[in-house]
């Protein structure tokens, strides 16, 4: 089912709504809407293959944009908002966008690129006048809302975080033959298989809708006629009160949700009736094991695990199968292999950890590629097997699990250590909000270990409770592992899909050196 298809069989049917604001779009508005801009994108002389870039909040005409873009075969940058003018500018130039959406509180950040950015050829601004650009209503104004013929199916290119250096642009190939926009009937199937979602269902998006799962998961409702329910920000109160308000069947989280949610006084969690949910997704970053049975003994065996990236991939675990597996993110999804390989391509014994590895299609035109870094594309596969960067291990039932990134590892006088493994242990410290875990310069054993903690509200830093913690950690996994020191912070640069922003703190150990990890 695509987008019309939604639209014909349920016209009036909400197809978004905002939870924040009351705000609703049903599949008849939003078919409408997407309808004109693929005739406005197709008389500015836009073809299959082109781009556009959006830098908009998650407001109601973000998906109008989306959806022209999959009607009419263009790819769909969304830009992390939060990105200063100069990191704007660089995903704006580098995904080659003809179209520009901009939404006017980000002025300040895009006007003083806007001279620089050539490639750009419309630029329409949402929300109000805005220097340089043309107002949306204005944009499409004589434009028909009539259904185009001849539609293609687009792709999302997503940038990567930038955690540990620029940000990636992942370009995906368009489907090879050029049929309308119920070409990923295939995808849609094996997601609704996976996590038994249909067109009944009420999904709750409460992540950036910059970020592939909240990205792709709201727009596979829209392609099974189902209802996303969209927050703009993410406040825990808040989406339990959207759960009961709109009786959510399905939604998607991250860790860091988790947390917030299980932050809540008894009282407030009570309060709100979550009986609706039937499945809770969970992905973008590793979640602590007492976090996750502490979520599953509040909502039940309805958290469902999946480990995936923009570039593909994937396994599922399903929360009895994570009970008996504790830490684990599951079998391959689609019942196939994930392979374990060491640093020469070579698959290792079971148990041993190295770097995690997925099936690639057949066809090399079928497989993503990193958007004008073919070294880096080149660097990700060994043969028609690629990675996301992730080292992990296989048990014995073939359940993986994941060590870290490879890009994390800290060497201390030869030795790998894994900074996952330490921040899980901290994290279940109960005067500890937030941690991170880095190597940071060390004159005889190359790095050190080092975590930056966030603490608890009411709980005071100092050498006492530094000790204490660095002691913690020694009682529970092996001292050569333990940090050396810890730096107390009043917040960490942790993004919105649950990412620690690594780069940012390591750049203040390593300013100044001849070598640092990136």
């Amino acid at each position: 089912m695509d987008l019309g298809t939604s639209a014909d069989k349920h016209p009036d049917k909400p197809a978004l709504i905002f939870a924040d604001r009351d705000v609703t779009v049903t599949y008849r508005e939003l078919d409408e809407r997407s309808s004109r801009l693929v005739h406005a994108f197709r008389a500015w002389g836009l073809r299959p293959g082109d781009g556009i870039a959006v830098v908009l909040t998650n407001e109601q005409h973000f998906f109008d944009f989306y959806w022209a873009a999959m009607r009419s075969g263009l790819y769909f940058t969304p830009v992390n908002w939060h990105l200063s003018t100069e990191e704007m500018e660089y995903v704006l130039d580098d995904c080659d966008a003809r179209v520009l959406v901009a939404n006017v509180r980000f002025a300040g950040q895009l006007v003083p690129a806007i001279s620089r950015l050539t490639k750009i050829e419309q630029r329409i601004s949402v929300g109000g006048q805005m220097d340089g650009f043309t107002p949306y209503d204005e944009a499409v104004h004589g434009f028909p809302t009539t259904r185009p013929g001849d539609e293609r199916e687009g792709a999302a290119m997503l940038y990567s975080s930038g955690t540990t250096g620029r940000p990636k642009g992942v370009r995906p190939p368009l489907p090879l033959d050029p049929v309308g926009t119920g070409a990923a009937t295939m995808t849609v199937f094996a997601f609704q298989m996976f996590f038994g979602l249909d067109e009944n269902d009420r999904y709750l998006s409460p992540g950036p809708l910059y970020h592939a799962a909240p990205l792709q998961f709201t727009a596979l409702q829209h392609r099974i006629g189902a209802t996303a329910v969209v927050m703009e920000k993410f406040d825990p109160e808040k989406a339990l009160a959207a759960i009961e308000r709109h009786r959510v069947t399905s939604s998607q989280w991250v860790p860091t949700h988790f947390v917030r949610l299980l932050k809540l006084p008894d009282d407030v969690k009570r309060r709100h009736d979550v009986s609706s949910l039937k499945v809770a997704i969970h992905a973008a970053a590793p979640c602590p094991i007492p976090i996750k049975k502490a979520m599953i003994d509040w909502w039940g065996p309805k958290i469902v695990e999946y480990y995936a990236g923009t570039e593909g991939g994937g396994t599922l675990v399903k929360s009895d199968e994570w009970l008996t597996h504790q830490g684990s993110v599951g079998k391959h999804w689609a019942g196939g292999k994930v392979w374990i390989l060491d640093e020469n391509g070579n698959e290792v014994p079971q148990g041993t950890d190295g770097g995690v590895y997925f099936e690639a299609p057949e066809d090399p035109k079928a497989r993503f590629r990193y958007h004008k870094d073919e070294a880096k594309t080149a660097s990700t596969y060994v043969g028609r097997l690629f990675t996301l960067g992730d080292v992990g291990h296989i048990d014995p039932d073939g359940y993986l699990y994941l060590t870290d990134r490879k890009s994390h590892m800290i060497i201390s006088g030869g030795v790998n250590i894994y900074p996952q493994e330490v921040e899980n242990c901290l994290a279940a410290h109960p005067r500890i909000d937030d941690v991170a875990v880095i190597g940071v310069p060390n004159e005889d054993m190359g790095e050190e270990v080092k975590a930056v903690v966030q603490l608890a509200p009411g709980v005071e830093p100092g050498a006492e409770l530094e000790r204490e913690l660095i002691a913690y950690v020694r009682e529970h996994i092996a001292h050569y592992k333990a940090p050396r020191s810890i730096d107390f912070v009043t917040a960490l640069p942790r993004l919105e899909n649950g990412k620690i922003y690594k780069r940012v703190l390591r750049d203040q150990y390593w300013s100044g050196r001849g070598a640092r990890l990136v």
